[in-house]
């Protein structure tokens, strides 16, 4: 049995998309300091969009009309939670207060 690499990339957006559901899961059931929260929550909005992403754009079947919505807002959910995954780092930077 040969893996191309399309399947293989497939899977590794399925292990992706599990292991964000878990970061934001445990952001919920286990996490009780505020910002670590919201640190888990927005690791598991960027593994799971871009996870889905992938995996949209991926396919070999048309696009219907909830792919291109997927297409059009995935890149702005990943990009409003690494926003946010920047502003709370502890790290000096020129955009902090």
């Amino acid at each position: 049995m040969s893996l191309d690499l399309d399947r293989f990339a497939i899977y590794v957006s399925w292990g992706a998309s599990g292991f964000g559901l878990g970061l934001f899961a445990w952001s919920f059931i286990r996490e009780s300091d505020a910002i670590r929260r919201l640190r888990f929550q927005d690791f598991g909005v960027v593994l799971l969009f871009g996870s889905v992403l992938l995996r949209v754009v991926a396919q070999e079947r048309p696009m219907t009309v909830f792919d291109w919505a997927w297409v059009l807002l995935s890149p702005l959910f990943i990009a409003a939670a690494l926003w946010r995954l920047d502003r709370t780092s502890d790290l000096p930077g020129p955009g902090k207060r």
